[in-house]
C-alpha cells in the first residue's frame, strides 16, 4: 500500500492533518479540534511524525508546550507517489505543487496580515515573499507588537531570491486596529498569545516559527538560519496563495489602514 494511503487513510489521522493544513497546532488544541481522547491523539501523532508528514518543535514562548506542523510539500510528493503506484499513467511530470489560480474578475483582493514580536525578520520575509509570489492578487502587510529595526541578513536573503525590501520599515501592530482583514497570521509563539482579533478574519492562523535574529553570531554565520527560514516561508506562502484562492473574500467597506 502506497505510504500515504497507510498514513492518511485512518479518519482521524485524516482530521489531524486536515486541522494541521491550515495551522500549526498544540496537541492539546488538536485533541479539542478533533473531538478525540488526548492519549489517542498522541498516538497518531507519533504515526504521522514517524512517517515523516508532521514534525514538532518546543513553543518558543512556553518550552513545556510543543507545536505541531504538517509538512504539505512533503504530503505532494507522497501523492504524486499513490498516483503512480495505482497506474502509470497518473504519475505526473514532476513532484506534485500547489498551482495558484488567479482571482475572478471584479473579485475584491483578500487583505493579509503577518504579525511576529519584532516585524524585523519571519513577518517581513513573509510578506515580500507573498507579494511577489501572488503579485497584485493580495493585499499584504506585515506588523510586530514590540518593533525593531529590520536585520540585514532578513534583506539579505531576499535580495538572493530577487527580492527588494532595502526601503521597507517595521510597523507597529497598533497600527493596524480596527482593520479589517480576511487572514491574521502570527509567525511567533508569544505573539500567538496576545494578538488581538480583527473585524471580518476567517480563523487565526499560526506558523511557529523560530526568530533566527535571536542566534548569536555574526551575520555572516547566522546567514544560513536566515535562509532556512525563508525557504520555510516561501513553502508555505504557496500553499497559502493556493488556499486563499479558492477560498470567497467578504466586501469591506474599507482596509480602515
Amino acid at each position: 500500500m502506497p505510504a500515504f494511503v497507510a498514513l492518511a487513510g485512518n479518519p482521524v489521522r485524516w482530521r489531524i492533518m486536515v486541522e494541521l493544513a491550515a495551522s500549526d497546532l498544540q496537541v492539546g488544541e488538536l485533541t479539542e479540534a478533533v473531538g478525540e481522547p488526548q492519549n489517542l491523539v498522541s498516538y497518531h501523532l507519533n504515526r504521522l511524525r514517524n512517517g515523516g508528514l508532521v514534525s514538532s518543535h518546543k513553543s518558543s514562548f512556553d518550552g513545556r508546550a510543543a507545536f505541531y506542523r504538517l509538512h504539505l510539500d512533503r504530503c505532494g510528493a507522497l501523492l504524486a507517489a499513490t498516483g503512480a503506484a495505482l497506474h502509470p499513467g497518473l504519475s505526473p511530470s514532476g513532484v506534485a505543487t500547489p498551482i495558484a489560480r488567479p482571482a475572478g474578475r471584479g473579485r475584491r483582493r483578500a487583505y493579509i496580515l503577518f504579525v511576529c514580536t519584532g516585524n524585523g525578520t519571519r513577518s517581513q520575509l513573509a510578506e515580500a515573499l507573498l507579494r511577489d509570489a501572488a503579485g497584485d492578487r493580495f493585499d499584504v502587510v506585515s506588523a510586530g507588537s514590540h518593533p525593531k529595526p529590520i536585520h540585514p541578513n532578513a534583506v539579505a536573503v531576499l535580495a538572493e531570491m530577487g527580492i527588494d525590501i532595502s526601503n521597507a520599515q517595521s510597523k507597529p501592530l497598533t497600527q493596524f486596529g480596527g482593520s479589517h482583514f480576511d487572514q491574521v497570521i502570527t509567525l511567533c509563539d508569544k505573539v500567538r498569545e496576545i494578538c488581538p482579533e480583527f473585524p471580518g478574519q476567517r480563523r487565526a492562523i499560526h506558523w511557529s516559527i523560530e526568530d533566527p535574529s535571536l542566534l548569536p553570531g555574526t551575520l555572516r554565520t547566522t546567514l544560513p538560519a536566515f535562509r532556512a527560514v525563508a525557504a520555510d516561508l516561501r513553502s508555505r506562502v504557496t500553499f497559502l496563495i493556493s488556499r486563499l484562492d479558492h477560498e470567497p473574500t467578504k466586501e469591506h467597506t474599507s482596509h480602515g489602514r
